[in-house]
Parts: C-alpha cells; structure tokens; sequence
C-alpha cells in the first residue's frame, strides 16, 4: 500500500485535487477498486476524510476521473505528435511510442485503466468509453490504411490486429520498469516492428531522422 504523504496547508485547489488523484490512482492499482476506500485515499493523499469528501462525494467519481483524465490527455498528447505525419507506418511508429512514453512515467494509472473500465456504471463507464473508443477509431485508422498501402492483399481483420496491438501496450504495467534500462525509444521500436511484421510479414523500413537544421 502506498505510503501516506504529508499534508500541504498552501495546497491551491488543483494541486490537492492532482495529489488526491495521485494516490487513488496509486492505491486502486495496488489494492483493487473494491478494497480501496475513500479513508484509504484520505490517509495516502494526506487529506482529512471530510476534505476529501469535498472533492468526491464516491470513489466511483474518483475513478471516472481517473479514467477520463488518462485517456483524454493520451488521446490529446497522440493527436498533436501525429500532426503533420502522412504515412501510416510513421503514424503507428508515433502511435506506439507516444503510448509507450505516456505510461512509462505513470503506470499505475495504465493499471488501473487497463482493469477497472467495468467499475464504472451508466454515464460515467459512457462517457469514459467514448474517449477510449476515439483513441480506438484513430489506431484502426493507422492500420486499415498499412494494410491497404502495404499488406499485399492479405485479409487480416483490422480490428483483431489493433486490439492484439492495444494487448502488448496495456500489458507493460506488469513487465516495464524505464528506469531499469530499456529506454522508451527501445521498447517502441521493437513492439513496433513485430507487430508490422505480423501483419506484413516483414516491417517497413524506418523514414531517417532529418539531418539537424534541415
């Protein structure tokens, strides 16, 4: 379980709201949503329960945000990296390693993302899901687009091939430490190629770096 923090009195409001977030994150990924109480968070996040309570008055609302907040700042981060890149091999390249570079710093939350969609009810589970089924329309674009540019005429479903791709990518939580010598740029590279090969057959050559200045 993670360890409590000590309470900021100058907290603003946003600063106390990132830090509660921090530890329901930290602590729904360690111990499961069912066993990761609103006191819990309180104790971890260094905030009194009745504090607490006015920021969230559920922990369903917590995870809403935590989802939501996840996905739509990946979503964002994808869309502005991919701006400007017109090959979908080049594309999925940036998909791959802007996922990879996104939860390398926070992957507790890819945990909790990863596991607890199903714990959110009506509304909330909606509207979560609506940003991860944008996340999901725009990698199976990328796809559809090297298969149809480059798969040879192989009949492989677009939609087997980017959930196999979102498998390899939300599973990293369990295995990838960046800290423990596997750069990003490493891990990206290598899940990019096999899965292009997967699908291809054999993975497209890398477009170079453009020389400094040019």
């Amino acid at each position: 379980m993670p360890a409590p923090r000590s309470p900021e009195i100058r907290d603003t409001y946003d600063e106390r709201l990132n830090r509660i977030l921090e530890a329901a994150t930290s602590l729904i990924a360690s111990e499961g949503y069912g066993n990761a109480s609103m006191r819990a968070v309180a104790r971890v996040a260094g905030v009194s329960l009745a504090g607490l309570y006015h920021y969230f008055d559920s922990k369903e609302k917590m995870l809403f945000l935590i989802q939501f907040r996840t996905f739509s700042s990946l979503l964002a981060r994808l869309r502005e990296n991919l701006h400007g890149v017109a090959d979908p091999v080049e594309q999925l390249r940036v998909l791959v390693r802007t996922h990879v570079a996104h939860f390398a710093h926070d992957m507790a939350a890819l945990n909790v993302c990863s596991h607890e969609l199903d714990s959110l009810r009506e509304d909330a589970y909606d509207e979560v899901f609506r940003v991860r089924h944008e996340y999901y329309d725009l990698a199976r674009g990328i796809v559809d687009r090297i298969l149809e540019r480059h798969g040879g005429g192989r009949n492989f479903d677009g939609h087997i091939a980017v959930m196999s791709l979102f498998g390899t990518l939300n599973w990293l939580y369990r295995w990838y430490d960046p800290k423990q010598g596997r750069s990003v740029g490493t891990v990206a590279n290598q899940i990019t190629e096999q899965f292009l090969t997967g699908i291809l057959g054999r993975a497209p050559a890398a477009r170079p770096e453009p020389a400094a200045g040019g």
